[in-house]
């Protein structure tokens, strides 16, 4: 505002070398803008160009791109109904798993049942045959030790009667009998 304002006033008001600082500052100011104008005109080249590049980028990357969207389009088209078909059989895959996994376990728990049934039963066996064995035995036992202890009572009777008869004097008497003995 300065500079125009200098500008407007009279001409005897500036002197001279006023005038001339006047005209290096415009002449300057010219030149200034000159530069900005060129590199602005630069830049605007420089964009217009990168446009350029980017849109030659932008369809390559167009011409490329489409075949595979439209061909992942088809498939998928494609591969609906049979992936439709797979979750099916999965779902029905897993009710069928379920059933025989229910259905096996009331087997097992069934089959589990009845070892333990058979497991008991065969405990009281083997327990009834290992008492009515311990009565046989026991009933064996004393059936034979009797007769025993009988045959050894006749035999230390015969021998004291040969004794007396032959006239041998024991001096020791016989031992008593126990029925343990001779078993």
């Amino acid at each position: 505002m300065v500079i125009s304002g200098m500008w407007l006033q009279e001409a005897d008001s500036l002197s001279s070398g006023n005038s001339r600082l006047l005209m290096i500052f415009v002449g300057m100011v010219a030149v200034a803008m000159m530069i900005q104008a060129i590199v602005v005109f630069v830049a605007a080249i420089g964009a217009w160009k990168a446009s350029k590049r980017l849109f030659a980028i932008a369809e390559e990357v167009k011409a490329k791109a489409l075949p595979v969207v439209d061909r992942t389009e088809n498939l998928l088209h494609e591969l609906q109904p049979k992936i439709k078909v797979i979750t099916d059989n999965v779902v029905e895959t897993s009710h069928v798993v379920r059933a025989k996994a229910q259905e096996f376990d009331s087997t097992f728990t069934d089959v589990n049942q009845r070892a333990r049934a058979q497991t008991a039963r065969v405990d009281e066996m083997v327990s009834s045959v290992l008492d009515t064995t311990s009565g046989i035995a026991s009933t064996i036992q004393k059936g034979v030790q009797v007769p025993v202890r009988e045959f050894h009572g006749i035999m230390n009777g015969l021998k004291a009667g040969i004794d007396v008869l032959v006239g041998r004097k024991n001096h020791h008497p016989p031992p008593p009998y126990r029925g343990d003995e001779g078993l």
